[in-house]
């Protein structure tokens, strides 16, 4: 990479072009016109997930009247969209809120060093396009790149792995010429991925099997939402789409309080679904009802049945075991079986990288992330005007990152209001925590020791309520004891040494 001496200076700087940093930066630029900022995304094309996964059938699993944007009525008469729709709807936001303007693609942001002197961000940028290395300054810093890694998906170490003879393939890196009609395929694993692969699969390739260690909560949803699309007819498009998502707001906490309150109860519900669905004499338990309780793991979405519907012609089958060693013609099982495959997927999960991985430091002292505890869901202890955007794991992703929009365009204009231009959260030192994604996934519990952390109540607890979270964020005071307000002129030292007003 070569330097470049030009650089440029913006109010905001948002990391990341998919559906958090697009709904940011259309925040941002409704309730901040005045402010300048730039979107800079490490790929060549907008969209996040849904440009960047292409494997057969990728879909949401979430409605796309809670995924959507609030400000954005959804208009397709599917409410579980298939992944060009949804981008689709990402480049109409794009498109109708004058953003692509401010995006810059293949911009990786390398490092991040906050300037208490001078209250800006200096962020360093490795251009793919050109090969240079460019800083952009910043007031604020909005972090809208998830906690997924992007550049390799999660794959264990497989005994025999270079032996099969075979194709074996990652979801996150499928090959636009991969050719599996007539073929036989095993998908190991059993999450969403793995369940959306399964029937797209098996509309051209000879048999498709779901190989397991432990069963999923598998529940099917009508692809189309009847009561939707009828107050939509009835209502008109924004109106429509207004009261469908409150009504699916609901229907997602009722199941999520229903599973946690009433977990045995639960899992005969959903078992009860499962064997409505499956063909006679299927063996349920065995390959659909998992050892932990429902929502102890996120539940998996089958749009219109499509995976019981190929479990019953026979195009499908799910084996639960676990994976002695590859051979020449497929794998071999513990329990001694043998599955031969012409193509193997390994839909084995992702790996979490925080904030892409980006070096970050105040004031010339690295931050480690682990040691900082996350403030109102969106800002880290210790770190000044920096904003990120991590979503519900129990209902849909974007119905948190857009109450969080809202409350970080508040707290702006209460810093200008009030000649503020540096805040930033501050957590008691000897106050519990406990590991910021409070989830069984196994992603997570992967990546556990490489995390921010959370409080044991608000405003330090991840609140993953809806209905919580809009009275705080939306409607409640924008500060607190926790947060303290500065001047460029009153910030000579790190956050946490600095002698300001708390407001």
């Amino acid at each position: 990479m070569t330097s470049s001496t030009a650089t440029e200076t913006v109010d905001v700087l948002v990391i990341g072009a998919g559906i958090s940093g697009i709904g940011a930066a259309r925040y941002l630029s409704v309730e901040h016109p005045d402010k300048t900022f730039a979107i800079v995304e490490a790929r060549a094309a907008a969209g996040g997930t849904w440009d960047l996964f292409r494997y057969p059938g990728i879909r949401s699993d979430s409605d796309l009247y809670t995924f959507g944007y609030e400000f954005k009525p959804w208009r397709d008469k599917e409410a579980i969209a298939d992944a060009d729709r949804i981008l689709a709807y990402l480049h109409e936001t794009i498109d109708e809120n004058g953003l692509a303007e401010h995006i810059r693609y293949q911009h990786r942001v390398v490092s991040a060093a906050w300037s208490s002197d001078d209250a800006r961000w200096s962020v360093e940028i490795d251009r793919a396009d050109t090969g240079e290395r460019v800083t952009i300054k910043a007031h604020w810093i909005f972090c809208g790149s998830g906690y997924y890694r992007y550049d390799e998906g999660y794959t264990p170490q497989f005994e025999g792995r270079e032996r099969f003879r075979g194709q074996i393939v990652h979801p996150q890196h499928w090959p636009a010429d991969l050719d599996y009609e007539g073929k036989r395929v095993v998908v190991i694993g059993s999450g969403a991925t793995a369940v959306t692969l399964l029937p797209a699969l098996a509309e051209k390739a000879a048999h498709v099997t779901m190989l397991q260690r432990t069963p999923t909560y598998i529940i099917p949803l009508p692809r189309e939402d009847a009561i939707a699309n009828a107050l939509k007819r009835f209502l008109g498009d924004e109106r429509g789409y207004a009261w469908t998502r409150q009504k699916n707001i609901a229907q997602q906490r009722i199941t999520f309080e229903f599973c946690q309150r009433f977990p045995s109860l639960a899992r005969r519900v959903i078992r009860g679904v499962n064997k409505s669905q499956l063909p006679d004499g299927y063996p349920v338990d065995e390959h659909f009802h998992p050892p932990y309780n429902p929502w102890d793991q996120r539940l998996c979405v089958v749009p219109d049945a499509d995976l019981y519907r190929t479990l019953r012609k026979g195009t499908t089958s799910v084996v639960t075991d676990r994976i002695d060693t590859f051979t020449e013609n497929g794998i071999r099982l513990e329990s001694g079986a043998e599955l031969d495959a012409d193509i193997i997927v390994t839909a084995t999960g992702l790996n979490i990288q925080v904030f892409g991985g980006v070096d970050m430091s105040v004031d010339g002292e690295p931050i480690s992330l682990p040691d900082t505890v996350v403030y109102r869901g969106m800002m880290l202890s210790g770190v000044p005007n920096f904003a990120m955007a991590i979503g519900y794991t129990n209902a849909s992703w974007t119905l948190k990152v857009g109450l969080l929009c809202e409350y970080w365009c508040r707290l702006m204009g209460y810093m200008d209001a009030h000649g503020h231009d540096t805040v930033w959260a501050e957590a008691d030192p000897d106050m519990p925590t406990r590991p910021l994604l409070d989830f069984g996934a196994g992603y997570v519990q992967r990546a556990i020791s490489t995390l921010p952390k959370q409080g044991p109540e608000a405003p330090w607890l991840m609140s993953m309520s809806y209905y919580r979270d809009r009275k705080v964020l939306r409607h409640g005071d924008v500060a607190d004891e926790f947060l303290h307000f500065a001047t460029a002129s009153e910030t000579s030292h790190r956050p946490s040494e600095k002698k300001s007003a708390v407001v």
